[in-house]
């Protein structure tokens, strides 16, 4: 059984995992204008606040070593990890990177590591879930003993903008079913042990996706959860429990209805018999929509919760869903075991422990 060992960030609201995840937990954010135009003003964003101003795949080079060099000042060690690298779809609009091999070279280049082979995912949002699965392979089959995933991704390109206002999907005046376009790169460090377990990963798909999902008259099929419904189903069944057992969970719910119902829906087709509230985080409220980034930085989230213990209790669940029907879900178990409810004194007394 793998586990989450360390995780590295930079986003809108910090530029480590320590300092993003508490800012997350603190419901800071880091929307602001942006260089681009919308209707009489500058549209709204959230990059990140780098020390230069960079542009195109060198940007996105320096956040990615950003979140691997935070790993590794966690864990040297894990300079010889093997890496899976999570990337936008490969269809998506203005998506920051098209040459995986030049980013991964930049980014050796950068922290004066050796070039080494990586997979590459490139399914957008639901990336990591697919970085998991092969993560957890790797690690099985004795090909490396440690394997770090890495997102990274951004829609605050030009044409990204164009194409996703031409939609109408970009949170703006007179449209509040819309996206906070987002830029991010996070990171996890997975191996055997940690303080964060895996123990259960569904990976489905959902017919009535997004503007696309059509009957063979096609006509608009009604939206039922199924495929996010399916991912569930088989991550749960892995963990050996339900959903009304999980005591958490974190959504990359981004602000569009679609997603919000899809996530409805799960719910009450899944749930059954629970009386406490369920908590729902989801990074997007503090970072916008940072696409295939997410996944690693809900996992950042969820370490940061249990290792201050601040998390409502244990296992948490973690979802993802891209706009092409790809749906993704992990069950996440601390390696102490159930913690329901913390007080608010041991909260204090563990966040107080250095």
């Amino acid at each position: 059984m793998i586990g989450v060992r360390a995780a590295g960030m930079v986003t809108a609201v910090g530029l480590d995992w320590a300092s993003s995840a508490a800012a997350i937990r603190a419901r800071l954010d880091g929307f602001a204008e942006t260089r681009f135009v919308a209707g009489g003003g500058w549209r709204i964003g959230a990059a990140v606040p780098l020390p230069r101003n960079w542009i195109g795949p060198r940007r996105m080079a320096h956040l990615a070593a950003g979140a691997l060099a935070d790993i590794l000042r966690q864990e040297p060690a894990a300079r010889d990890a093997a890496l899976i690298l999570c990337l936008a779809e490969e269809t998506r609009p203005g998506r920051p990177v098209t040459d995986p091999a030049a980013l991964l070279r930049m980014l050796a280049a950068i922290l004066r590591l050796p070039e080494r082979r990586t997979h590459v995912v490139q399914h957008g949002r639901p990336s990591g879930f697919v970085a998991l699965d092969q993560a957890r392979r790797v690690i099985a089959g004795g090909q490396a003993g440690q394997v770090i995933v890495l997102g990274i991704d951004s829609y605050l390109t030009g044409p990204a903008i164009a194409h996703y206002a031409g939609l109408q999907r970009l949170l703006e005046e007179g449209n509040a079913d819309g996206f906070i376009p987002g830029e991010a790169a996070a990171a996890v460090l997975l191996g055997p042990g940690g303080p964060l377990r895996l123990t259960g990963l569904g990976l489905a798909r959902e017919v009535a996706y997004l503007g696309n999902g059509k009957d063979k008259d096609g006509e608009d099929l009604p939206l039922r959860g199924d495929g996010m419904a399916s991912a569930y189903r088989a991550a749960l069944a892995q963990a050996e429990t339900d959903l009304a057992h999980v005591e958490y969970r974190i959504s990359d719910l981004t602000g569009e209805q679609h997603f919000f119902r899809q996530a409805a829906l799960m719910t009450l087709r899944l749930e059954r018999g629970r009386k406490a509230f369920q908590d729902l985080w989801s990074p997007a409220e503090s970072l916008g929509n940072v696409g295939a980034a997410v996944v690693p930085v809900m996992l950042g989230m969820a370490l940061a919760a249990a290792r201050k213990s601040y998390a409502p209790g244990s296992p948490v669940l973690i979802e993802a869903s891209g706009d092409d029907g790809a749906c993704g879900a992990a069950v996440l178990q601390e390696a102490r075991g159930p913690m329901r409810h913390a007080s608010i004194e041991d909260r204090f007394r563990a966040e107080a422990a250095p």
